[in-house]
């Protein structure tokens, strides 16, 4: 009985000991024994607050810093065309119901008259900007001019003396080094006018991306991969390096859930500077063209490459036809970068310049050469366009053009925009209009004309090439 009062006596006292007093126990003859006192501790120097300011103010802290004022929200507004979800909704809504919808993005200011960069996707089909900036000013945005194939956009707000994004150099980006997201998520920014700021590293570069579902539009090429999180909101805010200079916009996000998931894509600033550039000066971007169609086969070789990439074809009178490049040949590298993808080689062509040389090394025969092709701009962007309704800008099938699309038909009419109105109904750029209604259509203005003849009466239903293959797409056109 006395053991056990002695042992709860203990852990009574050690448990108090671990408040902070002194542990005691009683030795023979009930003598107070102390343990594990702490010895004497000089009085510590005076923290001075400003040393522990500056340790909180890191390399990152003054990056975001140094760009937030100049990242802005880009809200807007547009018209989605009401699809009918039962037989009694069919009989009602008429043909042209649509309804109002709003989204919200991000952007940034590069330069100080008010030139805002963003993402084609988010002004898409847009009837109203809003352009918020950090300290809570709003404009209204007009579009410059967008870019569908890179997702780029460039817009203008009614403002001077704007903080800019510092611009950095996406080609030095080092694989693991710290970079910081900033933007809109999830539109917080219209309740709190600051961005949000996330940070992680550059998981990546050199990432080529196809898109999936319904949309399909384009590709993401020679892309930034980052785990810093990127969800929705973010996109077309800045990628920002340790030094406070943006090296990326914030496109994608690879996702199950719908947010982060530590796969994040930025589009190198490099490229968005010279698309911002001509759209500006042009309205349009200019796209390299030099009439290659290409295929990959298994190869079986001893290098332990397991495929290469050869030419299936070369368009007559083309600038590869001119440089001498032949079916059959394997493309090694483009302007020094390695080809392992058809990919490979679009993501080559998406930052050559047109007009100026670009070098290209293929195998034949078990030799390599090296060719100097000049790039000519893409025949479908030079040609002349044919408005038809308010929906459609068409071109008609050109030798040229089906090479450069890689289409089955030998004529037709091809889109080359729409409005998002057209989009809501099924149809996409690229599409190639063959037939429409009981009649073969041969050229843009025949597809215009019919287009125009059928307002007011009754269904239309257009024949399409799309990507290899044949189908219909039926809808009114209200007169």
């Amino acid at each position: 009985m006395r053991t056990r009062r002695s042992l709860l006596v203990l852990l009574l006292l050690v448990a108090a000991g671990g408040l902070g007093s002194a542990v005691v126990l009683r030795g023979p003859g009930g003598k107070a024994v102390e343990l594990l006192r702490p010895e004497p501790v000089a009085a510590a120097a005076p923290v001075v607050q400003q040393d522990v300011d500056e340790s909180r103010r890191t390399a990152l802290v003054r990056a975001a810093e140094r760009v937030a004022p100049a990242v802005v929200s880009v809200h807007v507004v547009r018209r989605e065309r009401v699809r009918a979800s039962g037989l009694w909704e069919s009989f009602f809504l008429p043909p042209d119901a649509a309804r109002e919808v709003s989204g919200l993005g991000s952007g940034f200011i590069i330069r100080e008259d008010g030139l805002v960069l963003t993402n084609e996707h988010v002004v898409r089909g847009a009837e109203q900007v809003v352009v918020t900036l950090a300290d809570g000013r709003e404009y209204e945005g007009e579009v410059v001019g967008t870019d569908e194939l890179s997702d780029l956009a460039l817009l203008r707000v009614a403002a001077r003396a704007l903080p800019v994004a510092p611009i950095g150099d996406s080609d030095r980006l080092l694989i693991g080094e710290w970079v910081v997201a900033i933007g809109n998520p999830f539109g917080y920014l219209l309740a709190n006018t600051e961005p949000t700021v996330t940070a992680g590293v550059v998981s990546g570069v050199g990432r080529n991306i196809i898109p999936a579902g319904e949309e399909e539009r384009g590709y993401y090429l020679d892309m930034i991969q980052t785990d810093a999180s990127i969800n929705p909101g973010n996109s077309g805010g800045p990628l920002v390096n340790a030094l406070g200079q943006v090296v990326g916009v914030n496109s994608s996000i690879f996702s199950h859930s719908g947010g982060s998931e530590g796969l994040g894509f930025a589009i190198p600033i490099k490229r968005a500077r010279r698309i911002a550039l001509e759209l500006l000066e042009d309205g349009r971007v200019r796209r390299a063209w030099v009439g290659l169609e290409l295929e990959t086969s298994a190869r079986g070789g001893r290098d332990g490459r397991g495929r290469e990439v050869r030419v299936a074809h070369v368009a007559p009178g083309s600038p590869a036809a001119q440089a001498g490049l032949r079916p059959g040949a394997v493309l090694a590298r483009v302007g020094g970068q390695v080809v392992r993808a058809p990919l490979d080689w679009e993501a080559a062509l998406l930052d050559a310049p047109v007009g100026q040389p670009v070098e290209i090394t293929v195998v034949e025969q078990g030799r390599e050469r090296t060719v100097r092709v000049v790039p000519m701009d893409l025949p479908s962007v030079t040609a002349e366009r044919i408005r038809a309704l308010a929906d459609f800008e068409l071109v008609t099938l050109t030798p040229p053009i089906r090479a450069e699309r890689g289409l089955v038909s030998d004529q037709g009419a091809l889109i080359v925009s729409l409005s998002e109105a057209a989009r809501q109904i099924g149809l996409r750029v690229g599409d190639l209009i063959v037939q429409i209604n009981r009649s073969p259509i041969r050229t843009a203005e025949e597809a215009a004309s019919a287009l125009r003849r059928l307002a007011g009466r009754g269904p239309v239903r257009l024949f399409l090439e799309r990507q290899g293959q044949y189908g219909s797409i039926s809808f009114y056109i209200t007169s």
